[in-house]
């Protein structure tokens, strides 16, 4: 399997993006998982090369139809837990 590429996404891809790549981040080193994290904002999103969007519901619907990568959902940045299921899940269903 080649190196997963994450994207972060937030409204302007700076702050909550961030904040998301740092949790992912810790999330992957915790499973011994090589990966490049990324942050973006929406219109970035549409163009930028990556297997999978990270980012909050409001803005997964304006993603969807516009990226050809899953895009998984979370409802808070901050929640360690819920990033690491919802990363593990991605990863089954690769």
């Amino acid at each position: 399997m080649s190196e997963l590429t994450i994207q972060a996404i937030c409204g302007f891809g700076v702050g909550s993006s961030t904040l998301l790549k740092i949790k992912i981040q810790g999330v992957l080193k915790e499973m011994g998982i090589e990966a490049t994290v990324f942050t973006g904002d929406i219109s970035s999103a549409c163009g930028a090369a990556c297997d999978v969007i990270f980012t909050s519901s409001d803005l997964a619907e304006n993603l969807q139809g516009r990226v050809h990568v899953p895009i998984v959902i979370i409802k808070s940045f901050v929640n360690q837990k819920e990033i690491k299921e919802k990363l593990q899940a991605f990863l089954e269903n690769r």
